[in-house]
């Protein structure tokens, strides 16, 4: 009997639970996307120097968000997409001009060999 009086003594009264105020959960923000892939992805194969300060960049979101930098991080996250961006968008402008003038290369060196065929009487 005494160890039902001691289990009833140590558990809280209900109207005691039911005063202790309940605290809302604080929604939970999560690291921005770092971008690293697209980053490296950007250095190998596309543009070099803005891949590498992609990867940089995308390289201190993380650190960042871990010291509380919040919106550093975001800025740091912003700025590797946009290199990445401008990087691939780059290296397609580079590709396709190159693509254009080796073409054109072709189609003058033909004029070219033609008018001098004509030229010659062949």
């Amino acid at each position: 009997m005494e160890e039902n009086q001691q289990t009833n003594v140590a558990q809280p009264a209900p109207c005691e639970q039911a005063t202790q105020p309940v605290q809302p959960a604080k929604p939970v923000e999560l690291a921005p996307n770092s971008h690293l892939v697209w980053a490296i992805l950007c250095t190998v194969f596309c543009c070099l120097p803005l891949g590498i300060v992609a990867i940089v960049k995308a390289a201190s979101v993380d650190a960042l968000w871990v010291q509380g930098r919040k919106e550093e991080a975001k800025k740091a996250a912003k700025s590797a997409r946009n290199f990445s961006l401008w990087g691939t968008v780059l290296s397609i402008v580079c590709y396709l001009l190159f693509f254009l003038i080796y073409c054109l290369g072709f189609v003058l060196a033909g004029v070219t060999v033609g008018a001098a065929e004509n030229l010659m009487g062949l």
